[in-house]
């Protein structure tokens, strides 16, 4: 049996129609401030702009990126982020999530899945959303940092992060399942892992000092040494400048690419810089105001499609 890929050589991004701040999503995502300065519709606009920049630099560098425009109506705010609520696997797997704030929700579209379906194989969907009856959540790739060769995910408990569900998630794919705590500056649960955690093929970008139980710091930082993944530690500030969301990607002649924001790339060290560039090229793209108002970066931008392609 061929271990799975950790790395995907196809994403899918969400041009959002009508980004903004989301004061649902506020009140546990630390990342999102709004000091009233631009209108609704320069937010939106100047997120559009970011968007498009970052796709052609992603675009230049050979990565095969899948672009579906949000439409108009329903309103989302926070369409830009699609990994919260799909997630897409090796095995032909799509699985879609319960999302925390109600107007999230409707970014789960079934036509958006049709779409990715025409060029790639969907042997199974596995549907989560039920659980928001139960005030259950479980945010994708948000919540979950996954290893997919190894089989396992690691997530920090949230409202968003479900304990019940994220087991099943495991139970499900058959991974070994490492829940941990995390919390910023402020004492407060980090609203997701991936703001965090960052996993590579070869890298573990990680902030450890927001782990403060040190058994379980020790145990995470054991099974990412056991998996061959070398560690780079990061500051509460690079955090904050969204060092810990990026993700890592094949271009379509299978060089690695880590793409990040350029906030976070400017918030490294020289020494980390020189960590990641031994295993892997770094890509990095202005954000700030998708950042400022979404509270969310690079990675929280790209749902990985692991899927086959259709021949």
């Amino acid at each position: 049996m061929t271990q799975a890929k950790q790395l995907a050589s196809s994403i899918l991004m969400i041009r959002p129609a009508n980004f903004g701040y989301n004061p649902q999503t506020a009140s546990n995502n630390s990342f999102q401030t709004n000091e009233g300065e631009l209108s609704d519709r320069e937010i939106a606009e100047k997120a559009k702009v970011e968007f498009d920049q970052f796709v052609q630099h992603l675009s230049n560098h050979d990565i095969d990126v899948v672009v579906i425009p949000d439409s108009e109506t329903p309103y989302n705010t926070d369409a830009v982020f699609p990994n919260n609520w799909i997630s897409f696997h090796e095995d032909g797997v799509v699985f879609t999530y319960p999302m925390y704030a109600p107007n999230r929700r409707l970014e789960r579209k079934d036509e958006i899945i049709t779409q990715i379906s025409e060029n790639f194989e969907i042997k199974r969907l596995v549907r989560f959303e039920d659980y928001e009856a139960q005030d259950k959540f479980l945010e994708g790739t948000g919540s979950m940092i996954l290893d997919r060769t190894h089989q396992i995910a690691y997530a920090c408990r949230s409202l968003r992060t479900h304990p019940e569900l994220f087991e099943a998630f495991c139970d499900t794919m058959n991974f070994e399942g490492i829940l941990f705590t995390a919390v910023d500056e402020g004492g407060l649960e980090v609203y997701h892992t991936n703001v965090m955690m960052t996993l590579g093929e070869k890298l573990a970008v990680i902030c450890l000092e927001a782990i403060h139980d040190l058994a379980e710091r020790e145990t995470i930082v054991q099974r990412l040494k056991e998996t061959g993944k070398e560690i780079v530690a990061i500051s509460y500030a690079q955090m904050n400048a969204f060092a810990g969301n990026m993700l890592e990607v094949n271009n379509k002649m299978g060089e690695p690419f880590l793409v990040m924001s350029s906030a976070a790339y400017y918030s490294l060290n020289m020494q980390q810089t020189e960590q990641i560039t031994q295993h892997t090229a770094i890509l990095h793209s202005p954000l700030d105001t998708i950042e400022k108002y979404g509270g969310g970066s690079a990675r929280c931008m790209i749902a990985e499609i692991f899927l086959p392609k259709k021949k």
